[in-house]
This record gives structure tokens, sequence and C-alpha cells, in this order.
């Protein structure tokens, strides 16, 4: 994939490949709600439409962010997994998590309760990354 970047900035750069919004959110279901296929994805809260859902699958397969297979019991559907790549995501989604739990409650009362098993951030960031790992490991054995 050739991708044009707006400038040299670090952080501009790394947006620039997944700053928009639907990848985050893609990102964050794989990490945090578990779904692995197109029809989870699409049934999620924020109703992304399928065009768009099916255009940043492949951006993010493209960026070796994702894997695209067939379950070895399904070979109708394909599943996709975070790559290492893509777990290592982790710590930006869980520090939006964080953030928006903190300081974005009082602009939206009605948000999604976080509840973090530990107050030590980066033993939340690790519990997520070896919970999803345990998943894709359970779902290429089945």
């Amino acid at each position: 994939m050739i991708k044009h970047f707006r400038s040299s900035c670090i952080i501009a750069s790394a947006l620039d490949l997944i700053g928009d919004k639907w990848s985050l959110l893609i990102i964050r279901d794989m990490l945090l709600h578990k779904k692995t296929t197109y029809k989870e994805f699409a049934s999620s809260g924020e109703g992304i439409a399928t065009n768009l859902l099916s255009t940043r699958l492949k951006l993010l397969h493209s960026l070796d962010i994702i894997t695209k297979r067939k379950l070895p019991t399904n070979k109708k559907e394909n599943i996709y997994l975070l790559t290492n790549k893509g777990i290592d995501l982790a710590p930006l989604i869980m520090e939006v998590v964080l953030w928006s739990d903190k300081y974005v409650r009082p602009y939206n009362s009605g948000m999604n309760q976080y509840e973090a098993t530990s107050s030590d951030k980066s033993l939340v960031i690790e519990n997520v990354k070896q919970e999803y790992r345990k998943l894709a490991i359970q779902i290429l054995e089945i």
C-alpha cells in the first residue's frame, strides 16, 4: 500500500494510517468486545455503513494490523484477528478509554462504565493484550 503522508510529524503520520474513528472502533471491538466477523462489526452500536466497514477492514489488513482467515469449521465466513502490530495498539485504545471515562462522562452521562480490574494502568493494558491473545489462540485451534 502506497500512502501519502500530510507531514513529517510522527503523530500526524500515525493518524494518517489509523486515525479515523472507524478503524479505532474496529480495533476496540476486537480488543475489548472480542468481535471477529464482519457481521459482528456491522452490528456495533455506532452503525458503520457496510461500504465503510469493508474499506476499513481492507485498510487494516493491508497495514498488517489485522489478518483475514477462514475458520476451519466454517469455510464460508471470514474471521478477522489482530496481529501483534494490532495488539500493540492496546495501550492507545485503553488510554482513550480511561481518558474518556474520566473526562467525557460529564458531557455524556449515558456512556458505558469501564470497569478496570486494577488501578494500575499497565496491568490493565497487559491484561487486555493477554486476554486477546488467548482468544485468538482459542479461535485458531477450533
